[in-house]
């Protein structure tokens, strides 16, 4: 979706203010243009109305999809700049940027969770009445179905009732630009999808009709952003004291699968990357954690 026009003609503005106030070459101006008109399609909504939340959520988003910690700094320039001057002029009552603090220069791990921090989320959300109580039960749902699959979060949230195939035990997904693919899914998470399926949809819904797999309480797909909230709730619930997003659950997934020893290019396919360079960083995260427990746990280490 395009950003809209209350966008486009704020960015323009807050160029010209960079071009006559500070001189900026051209090369960084377009530069910031792309990274906020970026921002204003992830958005889908006025670059004003964006929060911290969802600031943090797009740098992971950018992180996981294989932008380094140099364009992603070069972002965060661009975002500081506009909203640091929109909160001067009251166009947004805070700097959502403030507290959101640059990467390190030098190709992070992506944070994960270990098996038992897992366990303990996905036990976090109430979910022992699936008739009265259909959200704990839907959002159990989503957190074993999104460990199983390493889906991203926008891929999760836009699943229909068609794209699941029970019988085989598989998902349809619509990924970037477009591309379909099919993702095995376990046969906990089948178990977990097919009750919701027969108990906690059904309530959701009630009497209206959606082909959307977790709709909300109106009836529509459920939004990124309240997911990636639900997730913070679920979390601290489970004493997980560290941040922690969507994307947390599908480094998880890949993490976990290649400690395992997953084929990495069976990982890819099923994460969706282009690129197996994108997914060879999950062999890092998977040394790193040998590493480690053979520092704890060799008597020589």
């Amino acid at each position: 979706m395009r950003q809209s026009g209350a966008s486009d003609s704020a960015i323009d503005a807050h160029l010209d203010h960079l071009w006559l106030e500070h001189g900026l070459s051209r090369e960084t101006l377009a530069s910031y243009r792309r990274d906020l008109a970026g921002l204003a399609r992830w958005l889908e909504r006025d670059l004003y109305t964006a929060t911290e939340a969802d600031l943090h959520q797009y740098l992971a988003d950018r992180l996981a999809a294989g932008r380094s910690p140099r364009t992603i700094a070069r972002f965060l320039s661009a975002a500081r700049s506009f909203y640091r001057r929109a909160a001067e002029a009251g166009a947004v009552p805070a700097d959502p940027t403030a507290n959101v603090s640059r990467p390190l220069l030098g190709r992070p791990l992506p944070g994960s969770l270990t098996e038992t921090e897992i366990a303990s989320l996905l036990a976090a959300p109430k979910c022992d009445d699936p008739i009265n109580s259909p959200e704990g039960f839907r959002d159990r749902v989503m957190l074993e179905l999104l460990y199983a699959t390493g889906l991203r979060v926008s891929e999760l949230v836009g699943l229909t009732v068609p794209a699941l195939n029970l019988r085989r035990g598989t998902v349809q997904v619509v990924g970037k630009g477009g591309k379909e693919r099919l993702v095995p899914v376990g046969e906990v998470a089948l178990e977990w999808v097919r009750r919701y399926l027969d108990e906690a949809r059904p309530a959701l819904l009630g009497p209206r009709s959606s082909d959307a797999l977790f709709p909300s309480k109106r009836g529509t797909a459920m939004t990124r952003q309240t997911f990636w909230h639900a997730i913070k709730r679920h979390a601290a619930a489970a004493g997980i004291a560290r941040s922690i997003s969507p994307h947390t659950l599908r480094h998880a997934f890949a993490t976990h699968l290649v400690d395992h020893g997953a084929d990495l290019r069976a990982v890819q396919l099923m994460l969706g990357h282009a690129d197996l360079s994108t997914t060879q960083i999950y062999t890092h995260v998977a040394r790193q954690r040998l590493q480690e427990l053979h520092a704890e746990h060799h008597p020589r280490g």
